[in-house]
């Protein structure tokens, strides 16, 4: 992957025309989704898609009277710091609220990366197109705010989509990783060693080691100026105390000398962190409960028959 810095200005719009041409896709896509039970939401999304094209259009003709008529392929997924676009299920319902929340937050991205692109630009027209379509996209989204709802939305529902993004996010895959990663190491060295210290100390090491691993892994991810999702340190450290809580919790149990007891205690917490984690992606990512429970109650259940195995063998 790129960095959005190394990119040339050939390539910078290169970019753009890609990112107008998915977000129109996107846009139709939802006013489809839209259109039976909500024909005034899908009238105004497809207003937006044709936004999107103009836009498109503009970026075109400018490349072509600076570079050619040959574009290269280049897409946000090959760029570090974007946030990749969900398609829009034809089989799963959508409501007006479910589509706007999807529209601010790529019109925020967008915004964001007009105006980082405009900063950077050393070319008059390219400057003044960038910073014109920067402040396009901020009307979009306030044009996405003023779409038919059914909930009125205030400041307090927006600062939570921001908390959701910038911390349950982070907190939620670390607490993923440390809850289920560290079970086959755990519970592979209870059955191997019989000893409860001995497991208490892999499994302190397997909660660090991935805490460490993690942290890292999510501040380098992207550095949050495309994606709103905030300061890399920050994102880390939560990212990374959450992995390690993961795995600490059902680790703490082997501080009890009792192997028996404290191996039963200890499949009783990795239940428990399983249904929280099911419960997280439920109440903030939209998730469907029933559905969310069984993929996170059967991967666990597989990772920890793995250290099981393991261990007995």
């Amino acid at each position: 992957m790129r960095t959005f810095d190394s990119l040339s200005e050939r390539e910078v719009l290169a970019l753009a025309i890609s990112l107008e041409e998915e977000d129109a896709r996107i846009y139709e896509d939802l006013a489809v989704a839209l259109l039976p039970a909500h024909p005034e939401a899908a009238e105004e999304f497809r207003r937006l898609r044709a936004d999107e094209d103009r836009h498109r259009h503009r970026l075109l003709d400018l490349f072509r009277e600076r570079f050619g008529d040959h574009i290269p392929l280049i897409r946000r997924q090959h760029i570090r710091g974007f946030v990749q676009r969900e398609p829009v299920w034809p089989d799963r319902p959508i409501g007006p609220d479910g589509a706007r929340n999807r529209a601010e937050v790529m019109e925020a991205e967008t915004r964001r990366f007009y105006e980082a692109a405009a900063a950077r630009s050393v070319d008059t027209r390219t400057r003044q197109l960038l910073g014109d379509l920067a402040e396009e996209e901020r009307k979009h989204a306030h044009a996405a705010e003023a779409l038919p709802t059914a909930h009125a939305e205030d400041e307090l529902a927006a600062r939570r989509r921001l908390f959701v993004l910038q911390v349950i996010q982070p907190g939620l895959v670390g607490l993923m990783d440390g809850s289920v990663s560290t079970l086959a190491p755990l519970f592979a060295a209870a059955f191997a060693t019989h000893n409860s210290l001995e497991t208490f100390l892999v499994g302190l090491a397997a909660s660090l080691g991935a805490g460490i691993s993690m942290g890292f892994a999510e501040a380098l991810s992207d550095d949050g100026s495309l994606t709103g999702r905030g300061r890399p340190f920050a994102r880390g450290v939560v990212c990374g105390l959450m992995t390690t809580l993961g795995g600490i919790g059902h680790t703490l149990p082997y501080l009890i000398p009792d192997i028996r007891i404290a191996t039963w205690l200890a499949v009783g917490v990795v239940i428990v962190e399983l249904v929280v984690i099911a419960w997280i992606r439920h109440r903030y990512m939209d998730s469907s409960w029933g559905r969310t429970l069984l993929q996170v109650v059967i991967g666990g259940t597989l990772v920890f028959l793995t250290g099981v195995l393991i261990g007995s063998s």
